[in-house]
């Protein structure tokens, strides 16, 4: 199918135009016919299949069938995600698919001005994309009201549960017209048992769609898998970055020290590479991705943070330097190449404790990375070797200053320790009994 053969108002054409879509991905076809006829939708699909798209075009074409003539500024559609990375990437594409609308987008993020969203929300927005806490923030100052949504879109809802928001969620979904009288799109990875009872407390008698439900991860992913020692890990790393030629590569760790441990050893081995995790400053957050996406930057370190919601053409290839401790995980990591019908290759190390997550991974797609062996050329071991830092040093390093000198957490007053050694000790009244031990 075609987005031309679709009925779709002239400004959404002329949006999907720009961006150089023409065919509809099997997720557009199934849930836009449904979408755009005012049914409310459950849809399933991978990441990287096109679910954004379908949703922003059955909602521009919506309010653009509904005009109000300008009458109020409170918002006309929310579309709720979990994380911050994709509210932006949300927005991005908004921003893209509606440029001829004619509606106002807004942004509503944790970790950004305070103040400026604040103001943006409060002069008027016909499209609000946002994380579920920010919002609430401001609904409780009635910066804003809910009571004009005429669309709800619920991305990656699965993720909602895993992230502890579904008791946010609810809090907002409540405060919307009743669902009969608006439209409601949901979207996730997985429709389970949970997803669905939220879609059927909230939605007006939802369509349920799901693409290629067998079938977990992208088809024009390479997949390879290694086993290596934890030791090895970083010399076959060097290795296949040589080798493979990876221009544009995300690496995926579990933890964020781990991260910073491999970034400064990428980096004093002459690979250049930033991280990215939920402890980064939102803007130097921003400002990273962005580098990465214009080829500034060759090599970008994760946490799970940034495996859903990102969509950056060209990423040639995910290496999964720590298998994800959630078999999910696994799926929306090596989504972040191959996307948008793209060819990509996912490499991932199974060490001594990566390895007891192989079988629910494998349970969970369905099938088994093929194993590939490294051969001993493909490891260096003439690498320079960086000490990691002590647990805890970077919380000291930003403890208060004395004369230009950093003091541990915690550390006394100068002078206190001496003062205390120099008191004698109280003399005891006549006929004082001693205290118990």
């Amino acid at each position: 199918m075609k987005f031309t053969d679709l009925n779709l108002p002239e400004q959404v054409q002329r949006g999907i135009a720009d961006t150089g879509f023409t065919d509809c991905t099997p997720i557009q076809e199934k849930t836009l016919p449904l979408a755009l006829s005012g049914k409310d939708v459950a849809g399933q699909a991978q990441t990287g299949t096109g679910k954004t798209a379908a949703f922003l075009i059955s909602l521009f074409t919506r309010l653009l069938k509904n005009p109000t003539g300008g009458e109020t500024r409170n918002p006309r559609a929310l579309i709720l995600a979990p994380t911050r990375e994709l509210v932006v990437q949300i927005e991005k594409d908004a921003q893209a698919l509606g440029a001829h609308c004619g509606f106002v987008i807004q942004a509503i993020y944790g970790g950004v001005d305070y103040m400026k969203q604040r103001s943006a929300l409060k002069e008027g927005a016909d499209v609000v994309v946002g994380t579920p806490g920010r919002l609430i923030d401001y609904l409780k100052q009635k910066v804003y009201s809910l009571k004009e949504i005429e669309v709800l879109v619920i991305d990656e809802a699965d993720r909602m549960f895993d992230m502890g928001f579904i008791a946010d969620l609810r809090f907002i979904l409540r405060r919307l017209p009743p669902f009969d009288k608006r439209q409601n799109l949901m979207f996730s990875a997985t429709l389970n048992q949970r997803v669905m009872e939220l879609a059927y407390e909230f939605m007006n008698v939802p369509e349920k769609v799901a693409v290629t439900p067998e079938q977990m991860t992208a088809e024009r992913v390479e997949q390879v898998l290694y086993h290596v020692g934890r030791k090895e890990k970083f010399p076959l790393l060097l290795g296949l970055l040589r080798k493979e030629g990876m221009e544009r590569t995300m690496i995926f760790v579990n933890t964020k020290r781990e991260a910073e441990f491999l970034d400064e050893r990428l980096n004093a081995n002459d690979s250049p590479c930033r991280v990215i995790s939920g402890d980064v400053e939102q803007r130097k957050r921003l400002r990273i991705l962005e580098d990465f996406k214009n080829g500034k930057l060759p090599i970008l370190i994760a946490t799970d943070v940034a495996s859903r919601g990102l969509h950056i053409d060209g990423v040639s290839h995910v290496i999964n330097y720590d298998l994800p401790q959630d078999a999910e995980d696994y799926v929306h990591r090596i989504g972040r190449t191959a996307r948008a019908g793209a060819e990509g290759k996912a490499i991932s190390m199974a060490d001594e404790d990566g390895a007891f997550h192989l079988e629910a991974i494998h349970e969970y797609i369905k099938d088994k990375i093929p194993v590939e062996w490294a051969e001993d050329d493909l490891f260096v071991h003439d690498f320079k070797r960086v000490k990691p830092k002590p647990k805890g040093q970077e919380s000291r390093a930003k403890g208060p200053t004395h004369h230009g000198r950093k003091h541990p957490e915690g550390e006394k007053k100068a002078g206190e320790g001496e003062a205390k050694k120099r008191r004698r000790p109280r003399k005891k009244p006549a006929g004082e009994k001693p205290k118990p031990e």
